[in-house]
């Protein structure tokens, strides 16, 4: 009798992004005239830059010809991409990565999602609230979280509550935590830490013998001169932090599918005995087990975003949906509601209106307005009472959205 992994059948069902679809292809269907603006899930709309479009070409007409044909490629990255990253992305802010500490992917959500196979289920896992969903579900299928609440939350992970309040900086937990995710610039919240408030983290992961899993997705939105673009830059962050990167959001590589993660050789976990492990070894060894690499064309393309045209083309991808961010913020304002976020990132998170949950907020601009945006509820429970615009969408049809809402 083939047994399952009972840890799928505790979590929810459908997935935050899986139950908008379907409460959007619902009215769809009853409403085939209404013109509907998406700006919930974070998916790019402007095409790939030119020059990285032209590398995937010129790549794919080398697989044409047998002296240039690449077939099975290093698992952890091919060296010209991974020295175009520690170059452009590191170097630059006086970071030393070396290249053997950077693994090429198929997805930030991936290796968030994945990094937990390298850590004992015994761990305790903190989390901000409001929170990306892969981060916690992954760890209930892994069998760290615990069991599921009434209130949604699981009995063996520890929130951190982001509000208003606190001006959206988590506080340090009350009890010794493990493994602590952060991302900033934050999904849903859109809100960034500085360099002096990151640096606590830092110190209590030293102090703690814990481990930062940073996301940093978003990187590429920073504008302001004190917020870290990496965690690198905190001294001795690389003897506690794996960072995630992505190409999806800063080059539209959402579909195409490359980014990377970098752990520091530096960074050491424990066995059960006390015994210090390598946690870069065992990256390496679950990333070249289970992971074939990311493919030839593709990380030509991502290659290209460090050229000096891509580099043109990339900064201007990001001043587009920066523009769309600073819209959509001055709107909801215009519009009486109370913003955050949308000046280092895509996201401009609002309080919903008086006496609605965010769901019945996400259904009313849903039937009224006819936009898709996505219900701070989806993302714990201190996102009750907020609402997560995207800054992903076109040009036209952000301002429409915002003349619907004034």
């Amino acid at each position: 009798m083939a047994l399952i992994n009972e840890h799928f059948i505790r979590i929810p069902a459908t997935y935050l992004f899986s139950e908008i679809a379907r409460r959007v292809a619902g009215y769809q269907e009853s409403n085939p005239e209404a013109g509907i603006i998406r700006m919930g899930i974070g998916d790019v709309t402007l095409p790939l830059p030119d020059a990285s479009v032209d590398a995937m070409i010129k790549a794919a007409e080398e697989q044409r010809n047998q002296a240039t044909f690449r077939g099975y490629g290093p698992e952890q990255g091919y060296a010209f991409l991974r020295e175009a990253i520690k170059t452009n992305d590191y170097a630059t802010r006086n970071i030393d990565i070396e290249t053997d500490e950077i693994f090429v992917s198929d997805g930030a959500k991936s290796d968030t999602g994945n990094i937990g196979d390298i850590f004992s289920t015994r761990n305790k896992v903190a989390v901000t609230d409001p929170v990306y969903p892969v981060y916690v579900d992954t760890n209930a299928m892994g069998g760290r979280a615990g069991q599921p609440e009434a209130s949604g939350s699981w009995s063996n992970i520890v929130y951190l509550p982001c509000k208003e309040e606190n001006n959206f900086v988590p506080e340090l937990p009350k009890e010794r935590v493990d493994l602590i995710y952060l991302c900033y610039p934050n999904n849903p919240t859109g809100t960034t830490l500085t360099r002096e408030q990151l640096a606590v983290w830092v110190d209590y992961a030293r102090e703690n013998k814990a481990v930062i899993l940073f996301d940093a997705a978003y990187e590429a939105f920073i504008t302001e001169e004190n917020v870290p673009h990496s965690i690198y830059e905190i001294p001795g962050a690389k003897e506690v932090a794996i960072e995630f990167r992505s190409f999806s959001k800063t080059a539209g590589f959402t579909g195409t599918r490359c980014a990377y993660t970098i752990v520091p050789k530096q960074l050491m976990a424990y066995s059960e005995d006390g015994e210090q492990v390598m946690l870069n070894k065992l990256w390496n060894r679950r990333h070249t087990t289970k992971f074939n690499g990311t493919s030839y064309v593709v990380q030509r393309a991502a290659e290209a975003t460090y050229s000096e045209a891509g580099k043109k083309q990339v900064t201007e991808l990001i001043a587009y949906y920066k523009e769309n961010a600073r819209i959509i913020r001055e709107g909801l304002e215009k519009a009486g509601l109370t913003v955050f976020g949308g000046i280092n990132a895509p996201y401009v998170w609002a309080k919903t209106p008086a006496g609605m949950s965010s769901w019945e907020y996400f259904d009313y601009l849903l039937k009224e307005k006819n936009i898709v945006t996505t219900p701070g509820a989806g993302f714990g429970a201190s996102g009750e009472g907020y609402i997560r615009f995207s800054a992903f969408g076109s040009r036209e049809n952000t301002l429409e959205a915002m003349r619907r809402l004034e």
